[in-house]
């Protein structure tokens, strides 16, 4: 049968509609259902919220024609240090050092703010006359047939598509209608995100203290800037969002160092809590899950959009290659070459991620002694090292086209 449109997605945030551009550029006709209004998050002034983005985000965005208009407001980040114990009491005996000089991959990634991708995003969506954008709306309901799926509205409209998209988040609705269990756990901490200024340059070094509370990130933003993702237990946060900007800082410039000199707020204070959630199914017949609907994971090493775009590359070169073989791009059997493809990668780094949490944020000896020799292990051997930067920076394993490079 005729449907509104080949995918629908539900979702305005980045993966939708990074999605959409990727799908639209290769012929397929999408709407985009975003709770938002209209350029909410594309007009946003500055408010400290940044990603980083690894090599694969970079080529991805370089192929849908946005990295050009990005570049000039994304920072390098040319080296990564992480180190354990407290931020500001010299480095650990032993610490990790990942420099961009020892690979081909330069610079190690890129610091990018929410409001310049996101812009850059809907402007490009905007421009696209295969996607439509249905903004303050969200999916209410989903009914799959054989041909078909038809999304309830909640303005009241029903739309078809051949294949819905559930980008809508950790609290996915269309994974909940579509019956899809998820499994996770709480990690008892927040994590309080900032912009902060500070007195010297930062010469795009990125740092990673693992404290027993939680990690602090501090990563460059361009001029003398850095955002803050800083994990600490749920109480303790608690107490410190009730704190006023100079009280806050009081208590972040002890463990923030005095490397950058003098620090101060350059935006608001945001905080979210901690936790993994992995979808047990990332398909259905008609029905995907990317991003956080399909894993949601803790913020250590900044992977989290990263590992939304990859899913995003990898299903629109799965449903791009169906449609252009004639199959029908939503059956099961289609959308299951998309979770064998992306389903073992997210688990497994979403796994990675909260082994190192939990060995990290405690305060036993034995673990702190088996931790930072292990650290002394990875950095005194370039080539295992090497291996961990390239999987950082997404290019590990058989990558999508738009991750190398290369047209979908």
């Amino acid at each position: 049968m005729k449907t509104d449109c080949d995918i629908l997605i539900s979702g305005g945030g980045l993966n939708g509609p990074t999605l959409a551009l990727a799908l639209a550029q290769a012929g397929l006709r999408v709407t985009v259902v975003d709770a938002t209004p209209a350029r909410a998050r594309a007009d946003l002034g500055f408010d400290g919220r940044a990603y980083a983005l690894a090599t694969a985000s970079q080529r991805l965005l370089k192929g849908l024609g946005l990295w050009a208009g990005l570049a000039p407001d994304a920072q390098p980040m040319m080296d990564v240090k992480a180190s354990d114990g407290h931020a500001g009491e010299g480095a650990a005996p032993f610490f990790l050092h990942f420099d961009s000089r020892e690979t081909d991959q330069s610079p190690v990634g890129w610091m990018l703010e929410d409001r310049y991708l996101s812009r850059a995003l809907h402007d490009a969506m905007e421009a696209e006359p295969d996607i439509t954008l249905i903004p303050a709306t969200s999916v209410t309901g989903q009914e799959v047939d054989a041909g078909h799926v038809t999304a309830t509205l909640s303005d009241g409209r029903s739309l078809t598509a051949r294949v819905l998209v559930g980008a809508d988040g950790r609290k996915s609705g269309v994974a909940e209608r579509a019956g899809i269990a998820r499994e996770g756990w709480d990690y008892g901490q927040t994590a309080l995100v900032a912009a902060i200024a500070h007195e010297k340059p930062h010469h795009g070094i990125a740092h990673q203290y693992f404290m027993p509370t939680g990690p602090l990130a501090i990563l460059p933003l361009t001029g003398n800037r850095s955002s803050i993702v800083w994990s600490e237990t749920r109480e303790n946060a608690e107490t410190l969002n009730g704190l006023s900007d100079g009280d806050f800082l009081g208590l972040l410039r002890p463990r923030f160092g005095d490397f950058l000199g003098q620090i101060s707020l350059a935006g608001p204070r945001f905080s979210y809590p901690l936790n993994l959630t992995l979808a047990k199914s990332y398909v259905q017949t008609r029905i995907a899950l990317v991003g956080d609907a399909a894993h949601g994971v803790h913020p250590i090493a900044g992977q989290g959009l990263n590992l939304g775009l990859r899913d995003v590359a990898a299903l629109a070169q799965v449903l791009v290659d169906a449609h252009r073989r004639g199959d029908d791009i939503g059956a099961l059997n289609v959308l299951e070459d998309y979770q064998s493809w992306r389903r073992f990668d997210s688990t497994s780094l979403a796994l990675g991620m909260d082994t190192v949490n939990r060995l990290f944020s405690n305060h036993n000896p034995i673990l702190k002694l088996g931790r930072q020799l292990g650290m002394g292990v990875v950095q005194a051997l370039p080539g295992l090292r090497r291996g961990f930067m390239a999987q950082a920076a997404g290019l590990g394993g058989p990558l999508p086209r738009l991750l190398k490079g290369e047209p979908l």
